[in-house]
């Protein structure tokens, strides 16, 4: 079976918070979150708190239309998240991860105007993780 292309996308934030404090403020359930001093699977501990939210991973070749299904519920919240920035020294991160495969069709990874907005106002920066495959092997 041949691979394809897949990505997916997610908000972070990162520092040190309650997330439930974050849940609290934007009024929004994350899909991944963990607390200072929470236990990782190989028994380290983490030194930072964790709020995600948004992950798509509903693949599309336009890569900004997963990046804008992932902040579309935060863009009406800038206020908050600037808030939240301000009260809890905290670390905004947009990410992309796209898994991509010789001889595909390369993805477009540029955000959009609307992606780029948001991320200026709020202060978040953008992570691609890119990992490449040889499908030929």
């Amino acid at each position: 079976m041949k691979e394809s292309n897949k990505c997916y996308t997610y908000f972070k934030i990162t520092g040190k918070f309650k997330p439930d404090d974050i849940s609290d403020i934007l009024k929004l359930t994350p899909t991944k979150q963990w607390n200072i001093d929470d236990t990782r699977k190989n028994n380290t501990r983490y030194d930072f708190s964790l709020w995600e939210f948004g992950r798509c991973d509903t693949y599309d070749v336009f890569v900004e239309k997963q990046m804008m299904k992932t902040i579309k519920p935060l863009t009406s919240k800038i206020n908050e998240l600037c808030k939240i920035k301000e009260m809890y020294d905290a670390y905004f991160t947009l990410e992309i991860v796209p898994s991509l495969y010789v001889g595909e069709i390369n993805p477009c990874l540029a955000p959009n105007k609307d992606v780029i907005k948001f991320c200026y106002e709020t202060d978040t920066n953008i992570d691609i993780d890119l990992y490449l495959f040889d499908s030929t092997k």
